[in-house]
């Protein structure tokens, strides 16, 4: 059989959303959308590997934490699909430590908020976090937050080159049992590098899987 992989020739931007009603009226108009979610704390590499998926320059990287101030929307194929269906990946907003003023972040939780009560059944959210600075407290009050009755989570964490040592890596995989156990909404855990391109093909076997699986249902 034939391997599946995300079509990045296919990848188009199409919307930039940061009001509530626009979110609204998205799920409105999309309420059996098939897609993905990219969500975690600013600085994480998020739009790197969002660029490793879909391919180079889709999402904005920067050195500054927070730059992504609106949820962008981007469709994708898959390829060998004779229908050509199309999916969506969303780009949220990093959580945590983003230096911008509080008109914004105000305007930030709201959005958030939005999307996540409206999200639909058919949206796998992709939870990054660095490798080196894993389960941050912000990380836990995204957790306690999210409805794990709403949302399936790939658990991903990026930056996975930076451990140098074999004992860190060790470490942090030793903590997969406990994740697990803590955040229900959690089904799959991943260790990647989007600089390198390590741990980046199963992830994006994991998606191909997650939208096959929506569509039989």
């Amino acid at each position: 059989m034939e391997i599946q992989e995300i079509d990045r020739g296919s990848v188009n931007f199409i919307r930039a959303y940061d009001s509530v009603e626009q979110i609204y009226s998205w799920w409105e108009s999309n309420p059996e959308s098939i897609g993905c979610a990219f969500v975690g704390r600013s600085n994480v590499g998020k739009s790197s590997l969002i660029n490793s998926l879909f391919g180079n320059k889709i999402a904005k990287t920067s050195k500054t934490p927070g730059r992504t101030q609106k949820i962008n929307i981007f469709t994708f194929c898959l390829t060998k699909d004779p229908e050509h269906k199309i999916y969506y990946l969303y780009d949220l907003p990093g959580y945590g430590h983003a230096k911008v003023n509080k008109s914004i972040s105000r305007n930030w939780q709201d959005i958030i908020n939005a999307f996540f009560t409206r999200i639909n059944k058919s949206t796998v959210l992709l939870n990054l976090q660095d490798a080196r600075h894993p389960n941050q407290n912000s990380d836990k009050q995204f957790y306690k937050y999210i409805n794990p009755a709403v949302a399936d989570i790939f658990l991903v964490f990026n930056k996975i080159d930076k451990l140098k040592k074999q004992k860190e890596r060790a470490a942090l995989n030793k903590m997969k049992p406990q994740l697990i156990k803590e955040f229900q909404a959690v089904t799959q855990i991943f260790f990647s590098s989007a600089e390198s391109k390590d741990g980046v093909p199963p992830i994006e076997q994991a998606l191909i899987s997650y939208i096959h699986e929506k569509e039989l249902n």
